[in-house]
Formats: structure tokens, sequence, C-alpha cells
């Protein structure tokens, strides 16, 4: 059974090409989809809750599809799930551009959410840790985040751009190709089908532990508090990225300036991931995430109250960037430090379920509250509430994990 590090050559171009397939997935997938929803409302003349309706449906797809694809990961076939999800990514962008009416693009979206389930983070993620062993995961995830950071500032000016000149379906059909030419080609190219069936035992090359069953991690306390943690983080990410550009548009910014402080996100996320892998690389995931959990009720409670200017709302983004681009480390590395070290895809998997679900979710609520009340004031407040929750429940996801039945599940 083999159990040597990849050469460092390999290496580098394994997280190179995976880095830019992460770039281009959430750009076109993801963080562009506010900028072409509030176009396709206007062209199509429907409100809020409708369009955002498509992409909840998205997302509970990918919530659906979260286990089953971390699963075929662990059996050796991150190549066939990440290449083939961005191929089918890019026909269906393609299919989107077309649409005239309601049915084709909920179908389209709902669609969608199956791609997103296997070409994201939590994906690329399990086959990091598979190329790497579950011991060094950590090393190959905070790379991948670091790489995965600049999606919003490569692609958002883009997609403002071609907005602007183009129109939303002409965005589409570019988008549609940045699937098919880069994210399929590099997944398909640098995940090593051989390396991808490899089972890696820990560093010590001894006894490989047993195994925790999908039942035995569902009796885990840690387990249940880390999923109330993230699907609380879900819930208050998901309304706020969907909703900002929409929120500052309301508070009489303009586009541009809107776009500005949207893409400060991006380097701030890459900068703090930076910083903590050239300084801090060992830190304790429960310390990690403590501290990154309670600056985001801080920033969203500043971005709440913050007064109309540029400079405020910028300063604002950097800071929730800069906690966001941490938190994604602590969420890629809670589950072998703090849960188990075998059966990451599916573990991973089992996490996403309720998060992703609520990040479904999310939108479509802050679109009708919103629209209950009329204003994005109220909407401000439920995000510092989820917030809240979620710092609360990394502590308790800590405390357990300090707690000997829980030390007993980590390998």
């Amino acid at each position: 059974m083999a159990t040597g590090r990849p050469g460092l050559k390999s290496e580098r171009w394994f997280l190179t090409g995976l880095g830019i397939g992460q770039i281009c997935s959430y750009g076109s997938l993801y963080y562009g989809f506010p900028l072409i929803g509030e176009a396709m409302a206007r062209d199509l003349g429907q409100g809020k809750p409708v369009i955002y309706g498509a992409a909840a449906l998205g997302l509970i797809v990918a919530a659906l599809a979260a286990w089953p694809v971390g699963v075929l990961i662990d059996r050796g076939h991150g190549r066939a799930v990440m290449g083939g999800g961005a191929v089918l990514g890019s026909f269906l962008l393609l299919l989107w551009s077309q649409v005239d009416s309601l049915l084709p693009y909920y179908l389209i979206l709902g669609a969608l959410g199956l791609v997103q389930a296997a070409v994201f983070y939590d994906p690329v993620f399990a086959v990091a840790a598979r190329r790497f062993g579950p011991a060094e995961a950590r090393r190959g995830i905070v790379a991948l985040t670091m790489w995965g950071g600049f999606s919003s500032t490569v692609f958002l000016p883009i997609i403002q751009f071609l907005l602007d000149h183009q129109g939303w379906r002409t965005t589409l059909v570019v988008l549609a190709a940045v699937n098919l030419l880069l994210t399929a080609s590099l997944n398909f190219l640098v995940i090593d089908r051989k390396l991808d069936r490899v089972e890696r035992l820990g560093p010590a090359d001894g006894p490989r532990p047993a195994a925790l069953t999908t039942r035995a991690i569902l009796r885990l306390p840690v387990f249940w508090a880390l999923a109330l943690a993230f699907t609380a983080q879900s819930a208050a990410l998901s309304a706020f990225l969907f909703h900002l550009y929409p929120l500052l548009l309301e508070r009489g910014f303009a586009a541009g300036d809107v776009v500005l402080a949207m893409t400060v996100i991006g380097p701030t996320q890459v900068a703090a991931r930076m910083l903590l892998w050239r300084f801090a690389p060992r830190i304790p995931v429960g310390r990690l995430g403590i501290v990154t959990a309670l600056a985001f009720p801080l920033s969203f409670l500043a971005l709440t109250l913050a007064p109309p200017s540029l400079a405020a709302i910028v300063l604002i983004t950097a800071v929730y960037g800069t906690a966001n681009g941490i938190m994604t480390i602590a969420r890629g590395i809670a589950v072998p430090e703090m849960v188990t070290r075998e059966n990451y895809g599916a573990v991973n998997g089992l996490l996403s379920v309720p998060a992703t679900i609520v990040r479904a979710a999310a939108p479509v609520g802050a679109a009708l509250l919103w629209a209950a009340t009329g204003s994005y004031d109220w909407v401000m407040w439920a995000i510092t509430l989820a917030t809240v929750v979620l710092a609360a429940a990394f502590i308790l996801a800590v405390l357990l994990a300090g707690h000997p039945t829980a030390k007993a599940a980590v390998t």
C-alpha cells in the first residue's frame, strides 16, 4: 500500500489546477448569481422571491447530493465527480442563457445544485485529503482556500462588465465557456485517478484505525454542535452574499461602488489565509474558530449601524472577508481535527446537508423579509442573530471536542 508523499512539483500542479478551478467554480456558479439575478429579474419582470427561489432549489439539491458525492470521493472517484460536474455546469449555464420562462429556469437552477455539490469546497477538500492523507490534509485545504478566495475579486468585475455591455444572456454563455475550458479541463488533468484511489495511512505508518460508521458519527455531540455552527454560518453568509449587492444599491451606492466593496472580500480572505499559513500554521482549530466566529456578529452589527459611507462599507467588508477567509479553513479542518480522520468525504457531506438546506432557504427568507418590511434593516438584524448562534455553537463544539467521549472519536 503506497504511503509516500507525492512529489513537490506534482503537489504544486495539483493545488494550482484545483485552485484555479475553485476560482472559476465559485465565481461563475455562486458569486455571480446576485448580479445576474438582478438583471434577469428586470428583463423578465419578476420579483426577488421568485428569482431567488430557483437558487434555493439548487442549494436544496446540493444538500441532498452532498453525502453521496462525499462517499463517491472516499471511494476514489474524485476525478470523475469534479470533472464531470464542471462539464455539466457548462451545459446548464448555456441552457440558462436561453430561458424565457420560470419552469425551465427552475429546472436548470435545480440541476446546478448537483454541480455545486460536485465542484465546490467540500468535494475539493475531500479530494485533497485523499491526495495528502488525512493527517496532512490541513496544508492542502489551506492552499486551496487561498486560491478560492480570489473568486469574487476576479469574477465580480468581469460579470458586471459583461452585464453592462452584453447583457445577462451573453454573460452566461461566457461563464459556460469558462467552466468547460478551465474548470472541467483542470479537474480532469490534475486529479490523478491512480493517486486518488490510493488509501493512505497516518504519518506513523501504523495500523489503520477503524472508520466510524455513519450511525456512530451521528451519535457524537461534537458533530451536532459543529453542524449547528456551520448551519448558522451558512444561513448568515448566504443571505448576506446574495443580498449585499441590492442592499447597498438600496442605500444609495452606485453599482460600481457596490462591486468595489464586494471585491474587497476576496483579497482580505486570501491575505488572512496567507498570514495564517505563514505565522500560525499549526494553531489549534478550536482557538482559530472561536476567535473568527466572534468577528462575524461584530462585523454585521457594524454594517447594520454604519453610515452611508463607501469607506466605512469597504472597511466592514474587509473585516468580514478576513473572518470568512479564516473560518473557511476552520470549516475544512474541523472534521479531521475534532471529529474523525477517516471517511472525510462522507462526514463532510453529512455536515453539509443541514448547512446547504439553510443556505438555500436564507436568501429566499431574506427576500421575503425585505418584501414584508420594505427595507434591508431587519434582514441585517436577522443575519447578525444567526452569527451569534454560530459563535455560541462553535464554542460548544470546542468544549465537547475536549471531552473524553469526543476525543475517543479522533483517530
